[in-house]
């Protein structure tokens, strides 16, 4: 398992945030890797939301089933990964000065297919995939904050 965690410090209220977050179709909109996503099941939030996100990473494409496995409205999100790479992943909202901001946790813990250089190949995609969700957190900040 390789795990990855970053985060980002948010100038808005919990809600503000989880209103961006909560909306899994606009995922694509602040992350870089997510090229769309096609939901599975006839809802789109809550536990038990199924979904397929196309990823590019480089010259990857993939596709990722997940299921939110945890909703926890202002406070969290889970998610399981089940296709080429597995695992499950995080989004942790914590309130900051008194409510008025938002660390915004995004935490992973992602089995990469043999087939992938086993722990060479799980240390470069560490390396690559944190640039790409820091830049992703970026976005997300820019989102809510505009």
């Amino acid at each position: 398992m390789t795990r990855l965690r970053v985060y980002v410090d948010i100038d808005a209220p919990p809600a503000r945030v989880w209103a961006a977050v909560r909306d899994i179709a606009s995922h694509p909109r602040w992350m870089h890797d997510a090229v769309a996503i096609r939901f599975v099941t006839p809802q789109r939030e809550g536990v038990g939301t199924t979904f397929d996100c196309d990823t590019k990473v480089g010259p990857f494409r993939l596709v990722d089933r997940m299921e939110v496995v945890e909703w926890k409205p202002r406070r969290a999100m889970g998610i399981t990964h089940a296709g080429t790479v597995s695992g499950r992943g995080r989004f942790v909202l914590q309130p900051r000065r008194f409510g008025r901001r938002t660390r915004f946790v995004w935490d992973e813990r992602l089995r990469f297919p043999v087939w992938f250089g086993g722990p060479i190949g799980s240390a470069i995609a560490r390396a690559v995939l944190r640039r790409i969700w820091r830049r992703n957190l970026a976005n997300l900040k820019r989102l809510v904050e505009g």
